[in-house]
């Protein structure tokens, strides 16, 4: 199956907030991490739900291998 791709304004919106989901992208790919404990009201430490994390990762205390417990439910439009 394909994946849908979404812009950054319709990613941005799956913040936790405006919409259930809570999402975030990395490296062109968005995962729905909605149901994970450590993303409660969109918000994992000092990062924010619907947006691409990729230039955050590097301050992260983890690897990009995180990633590999979320679904990926779609691509960020470049």
């Amino acid at each position: 199956m394909a994946l849908r791709t979404y812009t950054k304004a319709q990613l941005a919106l799956r913040n936790g907030t405006d919409k259930p989901e809570i999402w975030v992208a990395y490296k062109g790919q968005i995962f729905d991490v909605t149901n994970s404990r450590l993303w409660r009201n969109g918000k994992h430490y000092e990062h924010w739900a619907g947006q691409d994390l990729t230039d955050e990762l590097k301050d992260a205390p983890h690897t990009e291998w995180v990633f590999d417990k979320f679904e990926a439910i779609g691509l960020l439009q470049g």
